[in-house]
C-alpha cells in the first residue's frame, strides 16, 4: 500500500522571515489526514533568512533530527552545545524529560534551507542528549547511507525509536532496492530531484509511505537526493 503526500499539497505558512512546509499537522497548521506517519510525527522543509530563527524553547519526549541542504544553523541548547551545523551536516536532539535551545541563521546575507523531522520515541522520560555529524558523501552515492539508528550502528547518530533513517544521492538513470521485512514500513522524502518509486513518479518535496509491500525500488529520473526512514 503506498500513501502519496504532494509538495504542493503539503501546510505551508511564510512569515516573511521563515518560509515553511509541513507534511504533517505542525503548530497553526492542522490536517486530520495528515496528523503522522507511523512514528514519524514532522517532516517540516523550512528556509530561514540571514539573521532570523527560533528563539529559545522547550521540547520534551520526542526525537529531532535537523538536516542542513543549504546555508548554516546557529544551535544553542540547554545542555550547554554550541554548534553550527552547515550544509550536509545532520544533527539529533533527544529531548526526552526536557531540553530548550534556540535556532538562529548566522549569515547575513544567505538563508539556510533545511529539513527538521521528529520521531515519536519509544519511551519516556529518556535523559535529553545531543549529536552532530557529518557523513562521508562517498557513502551515499548511489546507494543508501544509514544516518541515525536505534543502535548507532555504522557509526550512525543514535535515535530512541526503533526505527533507521537513510540518505542517498543518486545520478539519473541510478536504481537501488531497499528490502522491506515483514511488519515494517517506509517513508520516502524527496529533497532534490525527481524518481520513481514502485511505480509513482516523486518530484522534490514530495513523500511517499509504503505498507505491506516486500521492498522499495527507487529508479532516479535526474539528479537526485532522498531520505528514507525504515520505521516499525
Amino acid at each position: 500500500m503506498l500513501k502519496l503526500r504532494r509538495a504542493a499539497e503539503r501546510g505551508h505558512l511564510n512569515h516573511g522571515w521563515l518560509d515553511t512546509f509541513h507534511t504533517f499537522s505542525f503548530a497553526d497548521y492542522h490536517d486530520p489526514e495528515h496528523i503522522s506517519f507511523r512514528s514519524l510525527r514532522v517532516m517540516n522543509e523550512d528556509t530561514i533568512a540571514p539573521g532570523m530563527g527560533f528563539g529559545m524553547h522547550g521540547h520534551r519526549d520526542m526525537e529531532i533530527i535537523t538536516y542542513v541542504l543549504s546555508g548554516a544553523l546557529e544551535h544553542k541548547d540547554s545542555l550547554g552545545n554550541g554548534e553550527i551545523l552547515r550544509a550536509g551536516e545532520f544533527q539529533r536532539m533527544s529531548a526526552g524529560t526536557g531540553v530548550r535551545h534556540s535556532e538562529f541563521n548566522p549569515s547575513s546575507s544567505e538563508p539556510v534551507h533545511l529539513y527538521q523531522i521528529w520521531l515519536l520515541p519509544r519511551a519516556k522520560g529518556v535523559p535529553p542528549s545531543y549529536e552532530q555529524r557529518r557523513f562521508d558523501t562517498s557513502g551515499q552515492l548511489g546507494k543508501l547511507r544509514l544516518v541515525a539508528s536505534p543502535d548507532g550502528s555504522d557509526d550512525s547518530l543514535t535515535i530512541q525509536q526503533d526505527a533507521r533513517v537513510y540518505v542517498s544521492q543518486l545520478v539519473a538513470g541510478r536504481q537501488i532496492v531497499h528490502p522491506l521485512e515483514s511488519g515494517r514500513h517506509a517513508w520516502l522524502q524527496v529533497l532534490r530531484g525527481s524518481l520513481d518509486a514502485n511505480g509513482q513518479s516523486l518530484q522534490a518535496g514530495d513523500g511517499l509511505g509504503i505498507s505491506d509491500e516486500s521492498q522499495l525500488t527507487i529508479v532516479a529520473t535526474a539528479d537526485t537526493e532522498i531520505m528514507l526512514f525504515d520505521l516499525s
